[in-house]
C-alpha cells in the first residue's frame, strides 16, 4: 500500500455554526482514517487519503467534487465546476454517510487505522422534491374501487382506472374531471401512457386493450382484441428506441409510433403495432398467468416477463426467440422492475415537466440522451423479481450466451412480496408486503439496509420521488406514508382514505402525487 496523502479540509457548514472547530459526536475527535474513494463499478478516484475521523459529509463531498475536477473526462468544463452532491457508503454499501465517519461508525465498529476504508460515490439529483405533506383535492366519481393509477409522462393529466369499467382523465392544474372513457365491460386493471404522453393504454379483465388520446380523451382507433382472458399488464416500447412515424416536419409535429406489449392470464403476451392495430406476435412459453412485462431499454427487441409458474422469461420480439428462461423462485412471481424503469417512463421529459419539441426525431433524442445519461450513473439495466415465496432475486445482463445471471437473492419477509421498485437512480430497492413492512436494499447489489415498520396492514404499492430521495407507500390499513430513504425515516403521515388504498403514483415533476382506494375516492397529494 502506497503512503496516503494527508488532508485537512475545510470546516463543514455545521462546525462554522460550533465556533469553527469540527464537534465529534464520539472521543474520537483527533482519530484519523485513511479512506479511497471509488464508484459504482469500483473505478478508484484520486489516491489513498487520511482524513480526521471527525470529517462531516459536507467535507467529504467536497473532496470528491475536488477530485473529480481533475480527472479527465467529456464533460463540459463549466459543468465539472459546479458543486455536486453525493450519496456516501462504506463498506460495501452497508454504512451510509448521513453526518460524519465517526457518527456513521457508532452503530457498528470503529475504523482501523490499519487497514483503508473505501468510500462508495453516487451523484444525486440536482433538485429535491419536497415531502408530500397535505391532500389538496379529493376527486370523487368513480362508482367502485379505483384499481390503478398513472401520471402522464409530463405531469400534466392523470389517469384512473375502476371496478366500474371506466377511465377517467383528470386535470392537474385545475384538479378537476377532464372526461369518462368508456368502453370496457369489465374491470379496468391496468394503464400505461406512452412515453411521448400523447396516447393511454388501458386494458383489464375483458380481456382488451384500448387506446385513448391524452389531449382530447377520444378512443384511438380500434379495440385490440386477441387475449382469451384478463390482461394483467401492459408495456410501452422506450422512446429512444422506436422508430419516427410519418412526416417529420415542424409544422406537422407528429409523434414517434411504438409497439406495445399486453400480458395476460391466458399466459401469452402479445406485441401491437398501435399505428395499424394490428397483433404483431404471439409469445408463448408460460405455463399460467403472466403478472409482469417490462421492455428492456438496452436491448432493442428484448422484453422480460414474470409469471405465476415461478419463472421469469426473456423473449426477442423480432424472432419471437426464448432467450433466457430464468429459474429460482419457489412461488409464484408477483412483481417485476426494471433499474431503467424511471427513465423509460418519463420519455423525454424531466422534473420541469411538458416542453415543445419540434419533430418526433427531437423527442426522441431528448429520450436517448436522457436514457444514457441514467445508464452512466447507474451501472447498467438491472432487473429485480418479487415473488410469494417472500423474497426477492436481483438479474444483471451479462451479454451472450448468458443473457441475464442471478446477482444475489435477498430474504427478510415475512410473507409474500406484492410490489418491487428501483429508485430512479437506481441506488436504491424497496419491496412492499404483506407482513406490514417495507424493506430497502441496495440497488447495484441488493445488500440489505433497513425495515421500514409504521403501517398496519399489507403494504399493496409503492412510488419514488423523482430525486430518489423519498419513498410513497400504499396500505391496507387506508393510509399512506412518506418515508426518507437516507435517514430510514417516516417523514409523514397522510390518513385521510376511508379504505385500503389499492395504487399509488408519485408524478415525475414531483410536486404531487395520486392515490386510489376501495373507498372509491381519487386523493391528490401536494408538498
Amino acid at each position: 500500500m502506497h503512503l496516503a496523502e494527508e488532508v485537512s479540509a475545510p470546516p463543514a457548514k455545521r462546525a462554522k455554526q460550533q465556533g469553527g472547530e469540527v464537534a465529534s459526536p464520539g472521543s474520537g475527535v483527533n482519530k484519523e482514517v485513511v479512506i479511497q474513494f471509488c464508484d459504482h463499478q469500483d473505478n478508484l478516484l484520486g489516491t489513498q487519503l487520511a482524513v480526521p475521523l471527525s470529517m462531516h459529509r459536507e467535507q467529504l463531498e467536497d473532496l470528491v467534487n475536488q477530485l473529480l475536477l481533475e480527472e479527465p473526462t467529456e464533460e463540459d468544463e463549466d459543468e465539472k465546476k459546479v458543486r455536486k452532491e453525493f450519496s456516501l457508503t462504506i463498506d460495501d454499501n452497508r454504512i451510509e454517510i448521513t453526518d460524519s465517519l465517526q457518527e456513521a461508525f457508532d452503530a457498528s465498529t470503529n475504523p482501523s487505522t490499519e487497514r483503508v476504508l473505501h468510500i462508495r460515490f453516487a451523484p444525486l439529483a440536482a433538485f429535491k422534491v419536497r415531502p408530500l405533506t397535505r391532500c389538496s383535492t379529493s376527486l370523487e366519481g368513480h362508482t367502485e374501487a379505483i384499481l390503478c393509477v398513472a401520471f402522464s409522462p409530463d405531469g400534466s393529466q392523470l389517469a384512473s382506472g375502476s371496478g366500474d369499467m371506466t377511465v377517467r382523465l383528470w386535470c392537474l392544474n385545475t384538479e378537476t374531471p377532464l372526461r369518462t372513457l368508456k368502453g370496457h365491460s369489465n374491470w379496468v386493471l391496468c394503464l400505461a401512457w406512452a412515453p411521448h404522453g400523447q396516447l393511454l393504454a388501458s386494458a383489464g379483465m375483458d380481456g382488451s386493450l384500448r387506446l385513448w388520446k391524452g389531449a382530447s380523451g377520444d378512443a384511438a382507433g380500434i379495440p385490440l382484441k386477441g387475449h382469451t382472458k384478463p390482461v394483467t399488464a401492459l408495456a410501452w416500447q422506450p422512446l429512444h428506441l422506436s422508430s419516427v412515424c410519418g412526416d417529420d416536419s415542424e409544422q406537422s409535429r407528429p409523434f414517434p409510433s411504438l409497439m406495445l406489449a399486453s400480458a395476460s392470464k391466458d399466459s401469452t403476451v402479445r406485441l401491437w403495432n398501435t399505428t395499424t392495430f394490428q397483433c404483431l406476435r404471439v409469445l408463448s412459453g408460460h405455463r399460467d398467468s403472466i403478472t409482469q412485462v417490462k421492455w428492456s431499454g438496452e436491448k432493442e427487441g428484448y422484453l422480460y416477463t414474470a409469471s405465476r409458474d415461478t419463472t421469469l422469461k426473456v423473449w426477442d420480439c423480432v424472432s419471437g426467440r426464448l432467450v433466457s428462461d430464468l429459474k429460482g423462485h419457489g412461488h409464484w412471481v408477483n412483481s417485476l422492475a426494471l433499474s431503467t424503469d424511471y427513465v423509460t417512463r418519463a420519455g423525454p421529459f424531466g422534473e420541469r415537466g411538458a416542453q415543445p419539441f419540434a419533430s418526433a426525431s427531437e423527442m426522441r433524442e431528448a429520450a436517448r440522451k436522457r436514457y444514457e445519461a441514467c445508464i452512466k450513473t447507474s451501472g447498467g439495466e438491472k432487473v429485480l423479481s418479487g415473488s410469494d415465496d417472500s423474497t426477492l432475486i436481483l438479474w444483471k445482463h451479462v451479454g451472450a450466451p448468458k443473457g441475464l445471471v442471478q446477482v444475489c437473492r435477498m430474504s427478510g419477509h415475512q410473507k409474500l412480496v406484492n410490489h418491487v421498485a428501483f429508485s430512479p437512480d437506481g441506488r436504491y430497492i424497496a419491496s412492499a408486503s404483506f407482513d406490514k413492512s417495507i424493506r430497502l436494499w441496495d440497488g447495484r447489489r441488493g445488500v440489505y439496509l433497513s425495515t421500514l415498520r409504521g403501517h398496519v396492514g399489507p403494504v399493496y404499492q409503492l412510488a419514488w420521488s423523482s430525486d430518489s430521495r423519498l419513498l410513497l407507500s400504499a396500505s391496507g390499513d387506508s393510509t399512506l406514508k412518506v418515508w426518507h430513504a437516507e435517514t430510514r425515516k417516516l417523514k409523514e403521515d397522510l390518513p385521510g382514505h376511508a379504505d385500503e388504498v389499492y395504487a399509488v403514483d408519485w408524478s415525475v415533476v414531483g410536486s404531487y402525487a395520486a392515490s386510489g382506494s376501495k373507498d372509491r375516492v381519487l386523493k391528490v397529494w401536494r408538498n
